[in-house]
C-alpha cells in the first residue's frame, strides 16, 4: 500500500508538472512528439495525432519530448524556432504548474482544517522569551526580516539560525513590540531555543483567510527548501541527510500508518498535504540555474536574449548530459544513503 500511494503521488505531481510543459507548447505551437510517464523503455504507448502518449518502465521522472528540443530540425514548428519569449514560457511553464497544484490543494487543505496561527501558547521559564517579557497569547509577527504567518514558520526559523541572535516582532493587545533573543542551549532537546510554545494545531477562519493562508502554505514550503538548499550550500547540511525517492516512499508510508487509524479522510489529508510538500519542492527544484533542469534552460535562454545569438546547441547538449549525469550519480548516491538509513 505504501508503494501504490507513492507511485500516485509521484504520478499525479510529475503528470501536472509534464502537463504545464505540454500546454504550452501547444499554445505557441510547438510540435510535441512525445508525452510520458516514467522513464527508461515503454511498456505502453498510443499515439493521437502528432503525438505518442507512453508509460515507461521507471516509475519516477516524466517528459514532454517537444520536436527541436535537443537537436536541430528545419520543422518550422520546432521548438527552437518559436521566440525567447515563447520557449521561455515554455520551459517555466512546468515549475510553475507544480505551484499552481500546490495552491489548489492547500486550498482544500486550509478550508477542510484551517491553520496554525502563530499564537504562543506559553514560555518556558528561565529562556530568553521568559526574560524578555514575552508571554502566552503574544502572536508573533516577525524574526529578524523574515514575515511569520504560520507557527511552524517560527520552529523552522531558530532551527535555520541556531545560536544567532533573533529579534522578535510580537503583537499583545493590537500593540506591536520588539525583543532580541539569544536563544539558550537545551542540553535535553540538543538545540538552542528561545524558549516559546506554540502549536501546529491548526483552526479555520474565513474564505479570505483561506485563501491567503492557502498561499502562504505554499510559501512556507518553497522557503523552507530554498533555506535547505541554502544550507546544503554552506555545508550546514550534508548530502547524507537529504533524501531520495526511497526516503519519500518510506515517510509517506509512516505518515500512512500513522493517519490510518484516524480514517479515510485522514488519510487523504496527510497525503494531500504530502503532494503540496513535494509539488512546491519539485518546482523550486527545477528551477535551480543547472544545466538539465528548467532552470538552466531558463539560464541559457536568457543569456540568448541578451547576446542576440543562441548558444552553441552542440556545447549546450554536452553540458546538459554532463550535469544529467552528475545528477543521476548523486540521486544513486542520496538513494543509497535512504536504503542505507532504512537497513540501519
Amino acid at each position: 500500500m505504501n508503494i501504490i500511494l507513492a507511485l500516485i503521488i509521484f504520478s499525479v505531481i510529475i503528470l501536472f508538472h509534464e502537463l504545464g510543459h505540454f500546454l504550452l507548447a501547444k499554445y505557441n505551437d510547438v510540435k510535441v512528439n512525445e508525452f510520458c510517464l516514467g522513464l527508461g523503455p515503454t511498456l505502453f504507448g498510443v499515439t493521437k495525432g502528432e503525438t505518442k502518449y507512453s508509460l515507461k518502465l521507471l516509475p519516477f521522472g516524466g517528459a514532454c519530448m517537444m520536436e527541436g528540443e535537443d537537436e536541430e530540425s528545419v520543422d518550422d514548428r520546432s521548438f527552437n524556432s518559436k521566440t525567447v519569449p515563447q520557449r521561455i514560457s515554455i520551459v517555466a511553464a512546468g515549475p510553475v504548474f507544480n505551484f499552481i497544484m500546490a495552491f489548489a490543494f492547500s486550498l482544500i487543505l486550509v478550508g477542510s482544517v484551517g491553520f496554525d496561527r502563530p499564537v504562543l501558547t506559553g514560555v518556558k521559564e528561565g529562556f530568553p522569551a521568559q526574560e524578555a517579557g514575552i508571554r502566552e497569547g503574544d502572536e508573533i509577527v516577525k524574526l529578524g526580516n523574515k514575515k511569520i504567518h504560520l507557527y511552524r514558520e517560527v520552529s523552522v526559523y531558530t532551527y535555520f539560525h541556531a545560536g544567532e541572535d533573533i529579534e522578535v516582532t510580537y503583537k499583545r493587545d493590537g500593540k506591536t513590540h520588539t525583543a532580541v533573543l539569544t536563544p539558550k542551549y537545551d542540553e535535553e532537546s540538543g538545540s538552542y531555543l528561545m524558549g516559546i510554545y506554540g502549536t501546529t494545531a491548526r483552526s479555520k477562519g474565513s474564505a479570505l483567510e483561506t485563501l491567503r493562508y492557502s498561499a502562504y502554505e505554499v510559501k512556507y514550503w518553497i522557503t523552507s527548501t530554498i533555506e535547505s538548499l541554502g544550507q546544503l550550500i554552506r555545508g550546514r547540511v550534508s548530502v547524507n541527510e537529504m533524501s531520495g525517492p526511497v526516503g519519500i516512499v518510506k515517510v509517506i508510508g509512516d505518515t500512512y500508518t500513522q493517519a490510518k487509524s484516524d480514517g479515510v479522510f485522514m488519510v487523504f489529508l496527510n497525503m494531500l498535504n504530502m503532494c503540496i510538500l513535494l509539488s512546491a519542492n519539485l518546482g523550486v527544484m527545477n528551477l535551480l540555474p543547472i544545466p538539465a533542469l528548467d532552470g538552466g534552460r531558463l539560464v541559457f535562454l536568457v543569456v540568448e536574449a541578451v547576446r542576440g545569438k543562441r548558444m552553441d546547441p552542440n556545447k549546450e547538449g554536452a553540458l546538459n548530459f554532463v550535469f544529467l549525469m552528475a545528477l543521476m550519480a548523486l540521486m544513486v548516491v542520496i538513494m543509497f544513503n535512504d536504503i542505507r538509513k532504512i537497513v540501519m
